[in-house]
């Protein structure tokens, strides 16, 4: 079984906590994905839901679905947001943004009662940092701001390459809010709430891929089906 057939699975499984009138928070990335596209075909079958998407990418694909959207705006308290999450640990804290949606995933997660992740098996970890934790940084100053990155980070533990993104054509990546994304391979992150906390507080720094205490459940597709994961 591949991973994405893991991930398709744990998108399947995530339709049983959604209910018939709820307004949604909608992730982004391939796995957030195929719940909008099983979304979409109970929503075909006349299943009502309103949701906030959490990306100009997934908007779209809820649009072509026929997804009713809204927005914080207009619909500013939900019931349950779903997403992936590129790492998460046993106490539910995730590293999130490889999709470069990290800053409205934040907000659109916290703005729900519950948040549910969902993943393949190869997501879960002891100790996270092997995949990349990304940093949401506006575009003015955003070299001092590196420079902070890396002094903080190191006062946490945390060493490694912090890199800023590129899009496909070697352009500065930009996000949905028009940031750029810096990109740290620290492999191991020995204090993520600690350093959660001490990279916010870095001017320039809009926000950063750690989700700690939002999640409240995974699920998480394996070779031998489902399983539900609830923070230590």
């Amino acid at each position: 079984m591949t991973a994405d057939d893991q991930k398709k699975q744990a998108a399947r499984r995530a339709l049983d906590f959604i209910e018939d009138g709820m307004k949604l928070g909608l992730g982004t990335g391939s796995t957030a994905e195929h719940l909008v596209r099983f979304l979409g075909e109970k929503v075909a079958t006349g299943f009502k839901v309103v949701c906030v998407p959490t990306s100009d990418r997934t908007a779209k694909l809820a649009t072509e679905l026929g997804i009713p959207l809204t927005t914080l705006a207009e619909t500013p308290h939900l019931d349950l947001t779903i997403d992936g999450a590129d790492e998460f640990d046993a106490a539910l804290r995730l590293i999130k943004g490889a999709g470069g949606a990290l800053l409205r995933e934040k907000i659109v997660a916290t703005a729900s009662d519950r948040m549910i992740v969902i993943t393949d098996a190869s997501k879960q970890v002891d100790l996270l940092g092997a995949f990349p934790l990304s940093v949401e940084v506006i575009p003015f100053g955003c070299d001092t701001t590196a420079t902070h990155l890396k002094r903080i980070a190191a006062e946490y533990g945390c060493l490694g390459e912090i890199s800023r993104r590129a899009d496909e054509y070697g352009e500065p990546f930009l996000t949905d809010s028009e940031n750029f994304i810096y990109d740290c391979q620290f492999g191991r992150i020995p204090d993520p709430d600690g350093l959660a906390k001490a990279m916010n507080l870095i001017p320039g720094v809009v926000d950063n891929g750690l989700f700690i205490g939002i999640a409240n459940l995974a699920i998480v597709g394996g070779p031998e089906g489902t399983h539900l994961v609830e923070p230590e």
